[in-house]
């Protein structure tokens, strides 16, 4: 089964973004699962980082990817890192130039999101990868 965290600063405050973000971890439960770390501040964030072992972050300037690639990109990626994988949703002023520079970055869009609504963007687009793995019709 592949393990992914998601590392935030911040906490999700909107109703609605919690019932998206649970609806996505329900549909995904058969082939992963999700473990969720809200911290306080930058600092907390890069020391949680340093903790792990393999870390994407999401940065607007990261590799743009669409959803086949990031679907390609993510199951290459889950098998490099033996089915376990952060990723690190940044503070309101960005992640530091140290942090840029230590971690992969990959981007949805040129967009600057809230760190709630990319959450719920991310888990998302890995329900999408999944489906799109199987071959399903939720991607067209």
């Amino acid at each position: 089964m592949i393990k992914i965290k998601f590392l935030s600063v911040g906490k999700t405050h909107e109703k609605w973004l919690e019932e998206g973000i649970d609806m996505y971890v329900k549909r995904m439960s058969p082939w992963a699962q999700f473990e969720f770390i809200w911290l306080k501040d930058a600092s907390q964030l890069e020391k949680a980082l340093s903790a792990e072992k393999h870390v994407v972050i999401l940065d607007p300037k990261g590799q743009q990817v669409d959803s086949h690639r990031f679907a390609d990109w993510f199951f290459k990626k889950v098998e490099q890192a033996g089915s376990r994988l952060t990723f690190a949703i940044g503070p309101a002023e960005g992640f530091s130039e140290k942090v840029k520079a230590e971690y992969e970055a990959i981007s949805f869009s040129q967009l600057t999101f809230t760190h709630q609504l990319a959450r719920l963007i991310l888990i998302e687009q890995l329900f999408r990868a999944f489906e799109i793995k199987k071959g399903s019709a939720y991607h067209k």
